[in-house]
């Protein structure tokens, strides 16, 4: 230490002294810096420090909604992967967008993650500026997806699909369906079901979720509902309601014996809720690989498995670069489908 201290002093003399003396000190200012944030828990977001704290998923909807169920479900793994708490923040508001943005606002260290549904792919899709899920938020992982089912209420005189168009055609205009609000998951299965149909059934949107829509239904004041299909389970296995056709392109394990629009002669019919997780852009590849792996072994603990399945939730899971391609095609989808049906805000 003593010739460290000599040689410095000597290198302080001339003008190159000085240089070298000031780049020693800046290094060394440099070190105490990086100790004083170290200890102020604000490590560099990269994957050997990550995560620094605790992780929030921001999820827009509701307690006891899919995404809140998934996002709870995949936490508990979370906390094991990443040594650190994992908590669910609900953050409900126009049609989840708030949370989106929210997320996207957020430091880009990993930390703030958006759990994204199939709202942020249609919103972005009926607007023609706006938030775009795909650019202001770098996809995970595709966690899974809720599938859709169209039920009747039992006094309408039908047991198929075919049954229904063919009833529909026959009293264009006359029957209801009803839906979890405008530009939702269920708004765009009735647009879709009409287009590919041929038939002018009633879109009835209700405020505040499917609820109320249930209860209607129920009481046969609105005679058809697309929604997700756990809730709706009981009513079918009661014979309160009738089960008509799956919205996606395989039939679901809640309500195996019913056949999916495909079956039923609707080709490429697909509504399903998907649910997927997505960080700030910008965030650091590493720490979304990271984040990517432990998403999908979580998907992969036999107990996350039944819970989902218990709730009518298909597990998926796949790559970050797999999710962002699936978003790109979702907001096409329902691009293409709102300018063919000439739906308007």
């Amino acid at each position: 230490m003593i010739a460290a201290a000599g040689k410095a002093g000597r290198c302080g003399s001339g003008p190159r002294g000085a240089t070298e003396m000031n780049g020693t000190i800046s290094l060394r200012l440099a070190f105490i810096f990086l100790a004083l944030a170290l200890a102020s828990g604000f490590a560099p977001a990269n994957a050997a420090s990550y995560p620094a704290g605790p992780v929030r998923l921001v999820v827009g909807f509701g307690s006891a909604s899919p995404a809140d169920i998934v996002a709870r479900l995949v936490a508990r793994h979370l906390e094991e992967a990443l040594g650190k708490p994992v908590v669910v923040e609900n953050r409900p508001g126009n049609s989840s967008m708030l949370a989106a943005e929210a997320v996207a606002r957020a430091p880009n260290d990993g930390r703030t993650l958006f759990v994204a549904t199939v709202a942020n792919t249609i919103n972005p899709a009926r607007m023609k500026s706006g938030f775009d899920l795909g650019k202001e938020l770098a996809p995970i992982a595709l966690l899974g997806v809720v599938p859709n089912v169209l039920v009747a209420n039992p006094s309408l005189p039908v047991k198929t699909v075919g049954d229904l168009i063919a009833l529909a055609k026959r009293q264009t205009g006359q029957l209801t369906f009803g839906t979890s609000g405008l530009w939702t998951a269920s708004h765009m299965a009735v647009a879709m079901f009409n287009m590919k149909a041929g038939t002018d059934i009633v879109a009835v949107p209700y405020q505040g979720g499917a609820s109320q829509a249930v209860t209607d239904l129920l009481a046969g004041r609105i005679n058809l509902m697309f929604n997700v299909a756990a809730p709706l389970a009981p009513f079918v296995a009661s014979g309160q309601l009738t089960a008509l056709a799956v919205g996606q392109s395989k039939r679901t394990a809640i309500l195996p014996d019913v056949p999916t629009m495909e079956e039923a002669g609707l080709t490429g019919f697909d509504v399903g809720v998907w649910i997927g997780l997505l960080a700030p852009a910008g965030t650091a590849p590493e720490i979304i690989d990271t984040l990517a792996k432990a998403s999908n072994e979580a998907l992969q603990q036999p107990s996350i498995r039944e819970a989902l399945k218990a709730q009518g939730i298909e597990v998926l899971g796949g790559t970050p670069a797999e999710f962002a391609s699936f978003i790109a095609r979702d907001i096409e989808k329902w691009r293409s489908l709102i300018e063919a049906a000439g739906l308007k805000e």
